[in-house]
């Protein structure tokens, strides 16, 4: 039998704001356990949350960014369920009426795009975490991290494997850190990403029963988590069993989900509005000022970079993956005024080497105007394509060399004398007579090899372009 999985993700997106949802402490990260915890994480007696304005404006962003509808009215509920790390006994959510529905996200899977269609996004609080670490075998409780913001971003159940749910949070957590309402830090819990996950015979309608892989905080996790149980759910119906609804966790150590608790349900948590807090009422005037400070957005920014740079449809998703990468190839591309090459740069050698580095864009030794130097001087003929990737080379280990001293120092500089090259050619030519024959009797290839030997004599330093051109009309 052929199977189908079916994915749907949960995405708890911590909103980047100084202070907490519902109380003024802060949410700084790092700080000594409880620190940070106000008498409203507490749930002290007789406290009352106070909404943050600023959780709302972040809520609009991502609603408007995802091309959503943005609820005007909002109301907040209680989720009910005891756990030592939720004083209160409940965590402040929304559940009926959320903030932001009905959006979508594009997702690019081997150049294929593929529209996922977002459910909704709600405001809530984070819960504390437990604390087992050095404590002779106790428990402890850190509440700095209750009440932290989160929009919770739920997808409709269209993905159809671990590929393409890595790719989904891979475009929103590329959209909320372009957006700057996530730093996005994934080790630190930013960004965090629940699973649900079933599946069904190839052809059938109906859903399987689902599974839900919780706080997946890596892209790399979650497809190992996905890939498991997809497996272990397919071997369980196989051998004629059925899956049982429940919440799982992943083991990156054994590459494995195991069984957390069994199955759990929105009337398990018996939600109902919260007493305490009012309605947040969202004006015309409001939402208009939202759209108009809404910065330029990925997608309209590549199909710009492809009309103003001249670059593919491929490289503008690769630049704009984030808003550091686009403006240092903005930066770059006016300066240099060779958008392509540019962005050939960017996404060849300088991508590569940042990987090999370890080390972000921002960090790079090769600033956007250095960078621009060295695509000038490639464009206007200074620097053959190999002596550009020597000059690339020493202007990593050279910060603050300029691109005119790193050729002069590193003797770069392109031949320019043609009856130099000429001299090449003609020795080239008398010594490679078969490679010449080859050549006039219609075998392209013989050119390359013919080219590469003046190149070799040339140390690189030769225009591989005139070096074809001479060869082409001695040969004519």
């Amino acid at each position: 039998m052929t199977w189908e999985t079916v994915i749907g993700l949960e995405i708890h997106v911590q909103l980047n704001t100084k202070s907490k949802i519902f109380s003024g402490a802060s949410t700084a990260f790092g700080a000594e356990p409880n620190a940070h915890a106000s008498v409203v994480e507490c749930a002290l007696p007789g406290v009352l949350p106070v909404m943050n304005r600023e959780v709302v404006e972040k809520a609009i962003k991502l609603g408007l960014a995802l091309d959503a509808k943005i609820n005007q009215k909002n109301v907040f509920d209680r989720k009910n369920y005891f756990y030592p790390d939720l004083p209160k006994g409940y965590q402040i959510s929304q559940l009926d009426l959320p903030i932001v529905e009905h959006g979508k996200l594009e997702i690019v899977v081997s150049d294929d795009v593929k529209t996922i269609n977002v459910t909704r996004a709600h405001m809530e609080e984070d819960a504390g975490k437990s604390v087992h670490e050095g404590l002779n075998g106790a428990t402890g409780i850190d509440l700095n991290r209750a009440g932290t913001p989160l929009l919770e971003v739920v997808s409709e159940p269209e993905m159809r494997s671990a590929a393409e749910a890595v790719a989904y949070a891979k475009a929103l957590h590329s959209l909320v850190t372009w957006l700057d309402i996530c730093d996005g830090n994934m080790a630190e819990g930013s960004f965090r990403v629940d699973a649900n996950v079933s599946v069904r015979p190839k052809g059938q309608a109906e859903f399987g029963t689902r599974r839900e892989i919780k706080n997946l905080n890596s892209f790399r996790f979650l497809e190992q988590a996905i890939n498991y149980e997809v497996e272990a759910q397919i071997e369980i119906l196989e051998d004629g069993g059925k899956v049982q609804q429940a919440t799982m966790l992943f083991d990156p150590e054994k590459g494995e989900t195991r069984v957390m608790r069994l199955k759990e349900d929105a009337h398990d948590y018996r939600y109902f509005p919260d007493p305490d807090l009012l309605p947040v009422i969202i004006s015309d005037d409001r939402l208009q000022k939202a759209k108009a400070e809404m910065p330029e957005l990925p997608k309209e920014m590549a199909v710009r970079f492809v009309a103003d740079y001249g670059v593919s449809d491929y490289d503008a998703r690769l630049l704009t993956a984030s808003r550091v990468q686009a403006a240092y190839f903005e930066e770059a591309a006016k300066a240099s005024g060779q958008g392509k090459l540019t962005a050939n740069w960017m996404n060849g050698e300088l991508a590569a080497t940042l990987n090999k580095e370890g080390m972000e864009l921002a960090d790079s030794p090769i600033t956007a105007p250095r960078l621009a130097a060295l695509v000038g001087k490639i464009a206007d003929g200074t620097l053959s394509s190999k002596l550009a990737k020597k000059a690339f080379e020493a202007m990593w280990a050279e910060p603050e060399a300029t691109i005119a001293e790193i050729i002069e120092k590193h003797g770069l500089q392109q031949m320019t004398d043609t009856g130099a090259i000429e001299a090449m050619v003609d020795e080239v030519l008398a010594n490679n007579a078969k490679a010449v024959e080859q050549f006039k009797s219609g075998n392209e290839k013989a050119l390359n090899a013919i080219v590469g030997q003046v190149m070799k004599a040339s140390k690189g330093k030769a225009n591989p372009a005139q070096v074809q051109e001479l060869i082409k009309a001695k040969l004519a």
